[in-house]
């Protein structure tokens, strides 16, 4: 089996669904594989579940960088896209130079947040054939800006604003289109409207995929877990209890000092 292609993606739309989870390094990115996960995300997540900032704001490209470098050691078959940091895509020239780093690192495509607003940006990416996904509805980037996590689309002119961004996306070439805590009949008829694959996280079952970050889907991150996501397992807790029984085992003297 080959690497997928975007016109595998694409030609999802309507007929499966498509399961997204994101990897921040080699041994993740290579389970992945191993299940055959079609797309990973290296998202900018990863500021708060693996460098411990407080949002994503604080994520450099230097960070961005050095994480799909590692992921894409693991040679996945999967698509990899990577996330545009915090202000890393402001105008056309450095929304490129910095899609062209990702790719150099090993990305095969770049997630930005936003529409109309970053419409030149985009265009400037999709124009080179780079494949790009969009991010509507609540954006992580704005999180200081907005001041709270809240599900969008529940006033009719959040609805028509969700609906017009989500067509330019789709009009400007986006692949895909990651909707952030949308309310869900709000996503699917996005879902409808667009050629765009929509990949819901938090948006309700209507949309043509779903995304996690893998740490909430496992209980890898015990300290927060979003109310929308019910892990499928604690790995947290299993890490506690096995560090917790060699440190006992350590200290009662039944395991066997390094000479």
């Amino acid at each position: 089996m080959g690497k997928t292609s975007i016109e595998e993606i694409r030609r999802l739309k309507g007929r499966a669904r498509l399961p997204v989870l994101t990897a921040y390094d080699y041994p993740m990115a290579r389970l992945l594989d191993e299940l055959e996960m079609p797309l990973i995300l290296v998202g900018d997540s990863l500021g708060m579940v693996v460098l411990g900032y407080p949002d994503t704001t604080e994520v450099t490209m230097e960070d961005m960088e050095h994480h799909v470098r590692a992921v894409a050691r693991a040679r996945p078959q999967a698509l990899i896209i990577a996330d545009l940091p915090y202000q890393s895509y402001e105008t056309p020239a450095q929304a490129l130079e910095n899609t062209h780093r990702l790719i150099r690192a090993g990305a095969d495509g770049v997630k930005a947040e936003g529409g109309g607003r970053i419409a030149d940006s985009i265009r400037a990416i999709t124009a080179e054939g780079i494949p790009f996904m969009g991010h509507l509805g609540m954006l992580p980037q704005q999180i200081k800006e907005e001041g709270r996590y809240r599900i969008k689309g529940k006033t009719d002119n959040e609805e028509r604003s969700l609906l017009q961004e989500a067509r330019l996306l789709d009009d400007l070439g986006a692949f895909s289109i990651v909707l952030e805590l949308v309310e869900k009949n709000v996503s699917a008829s996005i879902t409808k409207s667009v050629s765009s694959l929509t990949i819901g996280i938090g948006s309700g079952p209507h949309c043509d995929g779903q995304i996690l970050v893998t740490h909430d889907l496992v209980g890898g991150f015990p300290w927060f877990t979003p109310r929308f996501v019910k892990p499928k397992i604690r790995v947290a807790e299993s890490i506690r209890n096995a560090i917790g029984e060699w440190s006992n085992e350590v200290q009662g003297g039944s395991v066997e000092r390094n000479s």
